[in-house]
């Protein structure tokens, strides 16, 4: 399969998925801003949004957005225990709605975009002191957001690596920051961390 991505962009969460489960996957490096693929091709004709991650099954369906890929990919190797079944799976796409509308779209691209002057920004931050207040209440006493390792837990690793990106201090949660060192801890993804850390610098 392939995997299309942009260095530390949320698309990270697929790679540290891909590595979790043992799987093998061609990794295809965006410009979003160009909208090309790293050999030139037009990316905007395997995802109209222009927007990563994308991903191209072995059969050769496309399918794009972050909390589908992730969903898919735990699937695809169910040996990995990466995304529960019965209701916890509702749980587990309870954090994925919550990762991807609160935290990613409400608060870091406000945070990440030039586009937004500082009026937005400081909404962004006010929000974000509520969001993480929450998740820090969430994560008391708890390993990962459910009772194991999940895809969520890999998306919520890649959203909270913007936060050093962005200057917000995590410093007041630290059930967070605990949160955030053991799952950065775990092989799979610190491999793929480091990996795309190494690109971003590379650039």
């Amino acid at each position: 399969m392939d995997l299309y991505f942009s260095p530390l962009a949320c698309s990270l969460a697929s790679r540290i998925v891909v590595y979790e489960a043992g799987a093998d996957a061609a990794f295809h490096r965006v410009d979003t801003k160009a909208g090309r693929t790293a050999d030139g091709a037009d990316y905007r004709r395997i995802n109209p949004k222009g927007l990563v991650p994308a991903l191209r099954t072995d059969e050769g369906e496309v399918l794009t957005e972050n909390a589908a890929i992730l969903q898919y990919l735990a699937d695809r190797f169910p040996e990995a225990g990466l995304a529960p079944q019965g209701f916890e799976r509702y749980r587990l796409q309870q954090w994925l709605s919550f990762i991807g509308s609160e935290l990613h779209k409400y608060v870091f691209t406000l945070l990440l975009s030039p586009k937004f002057d500082e009026a937005a920004k400081a909404l962004a931050r006010e929000a974000a002191a509520e969001r993480f207040a929450y998740l820090d209440e969430q994560l008391d006493g708890r390993e990962y957001l459910l009772d194991s390792f999940t895809v969520a837990d890999a998306y919520m690793a890649a959203v909270l690596n913007w936060a050093q990106a962005v200057k917000f201090d995590l410093a007041p949660y630290p059930n967070v920051v605990a949160y955030r060192d053991r799952v950065r801890a775990r092989p799979a993804v610190a491999r793929a961390l480091g990996e795309e850390f190494a690109l971003y610098q590379a650039a």
